[in-house]
């Protein structure tokens, strides 16, 4: 099987010093296994999303000397993908419509708990029981974690999500208490979350590797899970280092001093940027 990995931006804002670590990573492993450089942009976050910086993202990785496959794939043009997923998903009777509101979750959790206690901000299953012919304009869908988990309940699968996400076990209780119910999407076709989109988009361009930030550490688990449940194979993860700023916090998108764009005007190179960022 060919070695394969992809960098997957969002086209929200501009790429920082945490995206070049990340896209130089995969390149360079590609590079070195002779295997496939895969660029995805993730551009279903229809409210921020912006042409202009799509065309950074490209102007960024040509001149840190990246190239990478064409076409590249956009999500966007994906939509019916995904909600072929979330229907095989509903069809099982695994995701659930929510209504909640941040208010209504945070009025939930300040109330007593019965049962495991679940880490701090997850959500407490108040719509569980809905079923999906009851869903509205605006409800989330959310996955029902509890019988996921029951549903994968086949010899091997805690060995395989410990073997591809990491030295942690893939362990049912853990999913349950620290990830919970998680977000799929919403009704309208074109909203859908991150972790369900990518875990189609991989299958779908043949990703062997991923390499991402420690970050998306915990994230991972949910989308080896979403794996098993869509029958979709799982690639191997690699989670790296974070580029934090000077006072040790992790960079975002709003960290405009640390754009690559800005780095570049002002004179850096590339081998500068892979100084920094401890390439």
């Amino acid at each position: 099987m060919t070695f394969t990995t992809r960098f997957a931006p969002s086209p929200t804002g501009p790429l920082h010093l945490g995206h070049a670590c990340s896209a130089l990573l995969a390149h360079d492993m590609a590079c070195a296994a002779g295997g496939r450089f895969v660029l995805r942009i993730e551009d279903t976050d229809t409210s921020r999303a912006r042409p202009q910086w799509e065309e950074l993202i490209y102007k960024d990785l040509a001149w840190l000397g990246l190239t990478w496959e064409e076409p590249v794939l956009r999500q966007s043009d994906q939509l019916e993908l995904y909600h072929e997923a979330l229907t095989q998903l509903a069809q099982r009777g695994l995701i659930f419509p929510c209504s909640c509101r941040r208010r209504d979750i945070r009025a939930a959790l300040s109330a007593p708990q019965e049962g495991a206690k679940l880490a701090p901000g997850i959500y407490p299953g108040t719509c569980r029981n809905r079923p999906m012919s009851d869903r509205k304009p605006g409800d989330a869908l959310r996955l029902n974690m509890g019988a996921a988990v029951q549903s994968l309940d086949m010899p091997g699968f805690t060995e395989l999500g410990a073997a591809h996400a990491g030295q942690h076990q893939l362990d049912p209780d853990r999913l349950i208490i620290e990830i919970g119910d998680a977000v799929l999407g919403r009704i309208e076709l074109e909203t859908v979350s991150y972790v369900l989109a990518s875990v189609v988009d991989d299958a779908a361009q043949g990703i062997t590797c991923i390499i991402r930030g420690k970050d998306l550490f915990q994230i991972t688990f949910l989308q080896v899970l979403l794996q098993g449940l869509l029958n979709l194979p799982t690639p191997d993860y690699h989670h790296h280092h974070l580029i934090r700023d000077d006072q040790g916090k992790r960079l975002a998108k709003r960290d405009d001093a640390r754009a690559i764009a800005k780095y570049r005007a002002e004179g850096a190179t590339p081998q500068d940027i892979r100084q920094m960022v401890g390439l």
